[in-house]
């Protein structure tokens, strides 16, 4: 699958929007957006960015991750949330600013929690209804307003898996572009209670060895890297 040329994105006639976002090798990268019912040329076919995996460089899923939250961004902010009027866009920052009432909005990032269970040579893992067939993975969930990063794995993992931590230890971050998401990754350790999943929520859930694994996540997810770190450190015991 690869980016159309321009040819191509000329039969869409004129664009809306656009926005220059970066470069990579020398390249720009450029958002280009046009209204709603534009024709779309039989030459192009609609990606899933799953899809792109394996087959695309990093250097391109990273841009097309950062146009995914920026898109996203520049839909929800056509006008102003305080006054209504239309927003226009910045020229020194990346911004969309009022010309009436100055308010500027910015492009958020809504930051995830996504933390990998350990309890004694198991992993505690776990399947929703809305992941492929058979796969399992760590268990997530959004940052609320007010709460520290801590407190909201403690609290995710209590609501969906019925038990609490403890040694929340940092693993690194990914950027998941459904559409502006920031997911962080830690391991933890089981500090008591029942597993029980929670209903709606969680279809399946249970503590994993590293010999038994279920289907797991892609290797390009955080979610896979960080069950595949703590399976070698417990494998090299």
């Amino acid at each position: 699958m690869e980016l159309p040329g321009v040819a191509v994105l000329e039969h869409l006639g004129s664009r809306s929007q656009s926005l220059i976002f970066g470069s990579i090798e020398g390249l720009m990268c450029e958002i280009r957006l046009w209204p709603d019912g534009s024709a779309v040329s039989a030459a192009l076919k609609k990606g899933n960015y799953r899809q792109l995996w394996g087959h695309w460089p990093q250097s391109y899923l990273e841009a097309l991750c950062r146009a995914r939250g920026l898109v996203s961004w520049l839909n929800q902010n056509r006008f102003c949330g305080v006054c209504g009027n239309a927003m226009e866009a910045c020229t020194i920052e990346p911004a969309r600013r009022c010309p009436v009432c100055g308010f500027k909005a910015y492009p958020r990032i809504s930051p995830i929690c996504i933390g990998l269970v350990l309890k004694g040579r198991e992993l505690l893992l776990a399947r929703s209804s809305h992941f492929p067939p058979g796969v399992y993975s760590a268990l997530a969930g959004y940052i609320e307003a007010g709460e520290s990063v801590e407190d909201c794995l403690c609290r995710e993992i209590r609501e969906e898996a019925g038990i609490e931590i403890r040694n929340i230890r940092w693993f690194g971050s990914q950027a998941w572009p459904y559409p502006c998401s920031l997911m962080m990754g830690f391991f933890a350790e089981y500090a008591g209670g029942v597993l029980v999943a929670q209903e709606r929520e969680i279809e399946s859930i249970g503590w994993f060895a590293p010999e038994k694994l279920p289907l797991l996540p892609h290797p390009s997810t955080i979610a896979f890297q960080m069950i595949d770190s703590a399976c070698h450190h417990l494998l090299s015991r």
